[in-house]
């Protein structure tokens, strides 16, 4: 070790340790320390020279602070309001930015006559589908004009028929080529959101069978009003939907219910894979009671017997006497139902519109006309019921009756002798029916208010509840009404006039055929239907042996009376004519209804020719026609 190891080093510094410290001496740290910052600046000497927090004024601090504050208070609101109070809207919104939906459609149900004859079936075609915002957002423009330049459209067109809702479908085409379809399908997959739909074209057989079209109906694109109705129950704004008839009655079996794909897409829009899948139903074939083969036979009939008559307006009705199945509905003239299911031409509509024979009306259900003497056989077993006569009663026919200065005459000059209720409704004698009716100052009458009530009671003045939408219910005359409507007392005339199917008295040739159906079957008023699976409706109104005399008293119009002409028909036939009287200077109708075999009825038949004349020349031969046809099994 070196001698001078054991000297001590000088240390420049003093000594701090607590050896080295007088503590109390003349080194006290406070001295040492205003010493060491006695000639240095204060904040108080130098305001620039200060600690943090200092260097900023007082005031300028405070309101930044409270800027700071305010500004992170609305970021806090904001946020809380779009997550709280808008959350499931945007997040709804985010959704569907996430998730394309696509409609899957249902085949309609096919519609089929009693023998498996297609009434209505589907034709295959394409429609070109896509959602709302591709029409209104500029991203999708040119991809949009891509597809409907060549596709032959003009978007702008399409684009003011809806409104700007993204959750809408819009029908950028319909009924398109394959080909158009092809060219289509190659851009599925480059955009996610065009669908070629495979849809179909209803067709209906009414282009070899008008009158069909009144019952069938006809599908076409939904209205703005029918939209308000089913908006919500899968219905889009574009899709077709029943208009008449049984496609508007069984609107929704035949439809089926649709189903739908959501798919995920990514920013892009590309197909990342699919979420759910609902598959469509498709619609319930409707089997029908009505026969294809007999409803063209008698469309035939009816034309060719109305040629050169002056006659051009009818009705016919073939129903089943037991049950009400309805086999033939014919109203003429009709219209071909393929018109307005593949969009009719405004030409065209205006023509059907404008003839003065109404081919688009229904008449055999909704068609309202004075009974004429058809009626007869309901006052005449309402009578019987009531004990107003027997089978036995008789009055005499001199040619009309006379109350007062009014005369009210039988349609043979001079009358038709003593009378019964059986030659009464054979021979349609109408002082039978006065008497009975209205009565006279030595007999009393139904009056107004039971021959009404029966008349009801056989289903005059209510709709038959047939299964067509539509159905006019006729019209039952009443005192009150005359007084309160016509502003007119009502008269013993009045009574007479409703007695013998005229006046103020209305009914629907599917009334008559349904009132005569109840004396066909012994007594029970059935519901007229076409559908073949309802449940037959029947109720019993009348006693078997008052239907007894009925048919009995009908069958004698065949054999000796207004319609003898049908005692060449291949069965026995039971029936009634009538004349109604609907015009002062027009030619009357001219009606015939009645049902076969006699003795054991099948079916009914109804017919009504329009100011056909008062002498049945068209309404029978027509209905022998019908029985030829019908039971020399033609129509099977």
């Amino acid at each position: 070790m070196s001698p001078q190891s054991n000297q001590p080093k000088h240390n420049p510094f003093p000594s701090f340790d607590g050896g080295d410290l007088n503590l109390g001496g003349e080194y006290d740290d406070n001295v040492f320390f205003e010493e060491a910052f006695s000639n240095r600046s204060t904040s108080n000497s130098d305001p620039n020279r200060s600690f943090m927090g200092s260097i900023v004024p007082k005031a300028r601090f405070t309101s930044a602070i409270l800027m700071v504050c305010l500004v992170f208070s609305i970021f806090v609101v904001k946020t809380a309001y779009l997550q709280i109070v808008n959350g499931e809207e945007y997040r709804m919104l985010a959704e569907e930015n996430r998730i394309l939906h696509k409609t899957l459609p249902a085949q309609r149900g096919v519609i089929y006559d009693r023998n498996g004859i297609v009434l209505a079936e589907n034709i295959p075609t394409f429609n070109i589908i896509v959602p709302s915002y591709t029409l209104f957002d500029t991203e999708y423009h040119d991809d949009i004009y891509t597809i409907a330049n060549h596709l032959k459209i003009d978007v702008n067109e399409i684009t003011t028929q809806y409104d700007e809702d993204p959750d809408t479908d819009i029908l950028l085409a319909e009924y398109i080529s394959y080909d158009q379809a092809l060219f289509c399908m190659s851009y599925e997959s480059q955009y996610p959101w065009l669908s070629v739909e495979t849809n179909a074209l209803r067709q209906y057989i009414t282009d070899e069978i008008p009158t069909l079209s009144h019952i069938l109906g006809y599908t076409s694109g939904i209205s703005e009003q029918e939209y308000d109705l089913v908006k919500g129950t899968g219905y889009r704004q574009f899709d077709h939907i029943g208009k008449q008839g049984l496609e508007k009655e069984y609107e929704k079996q035949l439809r089926g219910s649709y189903g739908e794909e959501l798919l995920e897409v990514d920013a892009r829009g590309n197909i990342e894979r699919i979420i759910s899948k609902v598959e469509p139903e498709n619609g319930t074939n409707l089997y029908t009671t009505l026969d294809a083969n007999l409803q063209s036979y008698i469309e035939d009939t009816l034309t060719a017997r109305m040629e050169g008559t002056g006659a051009s307006r009818g009705s016919v009705i073939v129903m089943d006497a037991q049950d009400g199945s309805i086999l033939s509905l014919v109203s003429w003239p009709a219209y071909d139902a393929n018109l307005f299911a593949s969009g009719i031409d405004e030409e065209s509509y205006i023509e059907l519109v404008n003839d003065e024979d109404q081919p688009l009306y229904p008449r055999a259900t909704s068609g309202e006309f004075p009974s004429g003497s058809t009626i007869k056989p309901v006052f005449a077993a309402a009578a019987l019921i009531e004990e107003v006569i027997t089978p036995y009663t008789t009055f005499t026919s001199t040619g009309g009756i006379w109350v007062s200065i009014w005369f009210f005459p039988d349609w043979r000059a001079g009358g038709h002798g003593l009378t019964n209720v059986y030659h009464a409704i054979a021979d349609s004698v109408n002082t039978f029916f006065y008497y009975i009716g209205g009565g006279s100052e030595t007999f009393e009458g139904l009056g107004l208010d039971r021959m009404m009530q029966y008349a009801s009671l056989f289903g005059f003045g209510d709709t038959t509840g047939i299964d067509l939408p539509g159905e006019a219910d006729g019209f039952l005359p009443s005192m009150e009404w005359k007084e309160e409507v016509k502003g007119e007392q009502w008269y013993i005339g009045d009574t007479y006039h409703v007695a013998i199917g005229q006046g103020d008295l209305l009914t629907t040739p599917l009334q008559i055929a349904q009132s005569t159906a109840v004396f066909a079957n012994g007594g029970s008023l059935v519901t007229p239907h076409i559908n073949s699976e309802l449940e037959v409706e029947s109720k019993v109104i009348i006693d078997e042996s008052t239907a007894t005399i009925i048919q009995d008293a009908m069958r004698q119009t065949v054999t000796d009376g207004s319609a003898t002409a049908l005692q060449s028909a291949p069965v026995t036939v039971a029936g009634k004519t009538g004349t109604a009287q609907w015009s002062t200077a027009g030619v009357p109708h001219s009606w015939f209804t009645g049902f076969a075999p006699y003795d054991n009825a099948e079916i009914v038949i109804t017919v009504l020719i329009e100011e056909g004349g008062g002498d049945y020349y068209i309404a029978v031969p027509i209905t022998l026609d019908i029985l030829n046809y019908w039971f020399s099994n033609e129509s099977l």
